[in-house]
């Protein structure tokens, strides 16, 4: 029979009690907890440990959670709860760095865009930067493009794309909505874990209508994440590399604990 573990239930009772903070106060809250990028005004060290009990709406923090008790109890049962709280929370916190690394980086690349455009400005280099930063955005950018493309001399115009663009980075690292929040990256750690553990335990994951072995689910999720890491459409706010920063602390992690002969604690 299913039995809560004692640092699974712990972790439960948190992330809802956090959660019913956020409902009752909102952006107070998520501007205090959620990982913002360097440099960001919100910015605070204690969110690389705060962001992981946070989350975006119930629909986040169910689907989070259902994980966590249904995987994360049973390592809980092979390591205990010590154990188990550290490959946890290390997973939690190495997914907000390299999430962090990752997103530093990318928006380094839109700012150089940024000044690309201001040093040669074009209606095409306007659209390219639409097209790859702000991709729901670009038809609204299409107008001021082919005028732009049209009278690529016209002061007033390259000012106003000038302005839309620093607007559109200041947007993506100051906005209330530009940190990253959730358990999620700790979740993947553990998911790894227990398809490195439990290879050949099957699992029925919907909609599949077929037990799959837990390694191929892991590989399978793990090369979805990638794709879609490295190709992300419009209106797609997950963090992709959070999930594979979880699996790939996960597993260094794991590695170092057979190393040592300490790996079922």
């Amino acid at each position: 029979m299913f039995q809560l573990t004692p640092t699974v239930r712990t972790l439960l009772i948190i992330n809802v009690l956090v959660f019913f903070l956020q409902s009752q106060f909102g952006a107070q809250v998520n501007v205090l907890g959620a990982l913002y990028p360097f440099g960001s005004v919100y910015f605070q060290p204690w969110q690389f440990v705060t962001y992981m009990f946070m989350h975006g709406g119930f629909g986040h923090l169910f689907s989070n959670m259902l994980g966590l008790v249904f995987i994360g109890a049973s390592l809980e049962n092979v390591w205990g709860p010590k154990r188990f709280l550290t490959y946890w929370m290390i997973c939690g916190i190495g997914a907000g760095v390299l999430y962090q690394g990752v997103r530093t980086y990318e928006l380094h690349q839109m700012n150089s865009a940024r000044i690309a455009f201001q040093e040669e400005p074009s209606g095409v280099a306007l659209m390219d930067f639409y097209r790859t930063y702000y991709p729901g955005y670009e038809q609204q950018a299409l107008s001021m493009a082919n005028t732009l493309q049209r009278d690529p001399t016209n002061t007033s115009l390259i000012n106003a794309a000038n302005e839309s663009l620093t607007a559109a980075c200041d947007l993506a690292l100051n906005s209330p909505s530009a940190g990253m929040l959730g358990a999620s990256g700790a979740l993947f750690g553990v998911l790894f874990a227990f398809g490195f553990l439990f290879p050949h335990e099957k699992l029925i994951i919907f909609p599949l209508p077929i037990p799959i072995k837990a390694w191929l689910f892991v590989a399978l999720y793990t090369a979805y994440e990638l794709y879609k890491g490295i190709h992300p459409v419009p209106g797609d706010n997950v963090a992709h590399f959070a999930h594979l920063g979880g699996m790939l602390i996960g597993f260094i992690v794991l590695k170092i604990w057979q190393r040592n002969g300490t790996h079922y604690g």
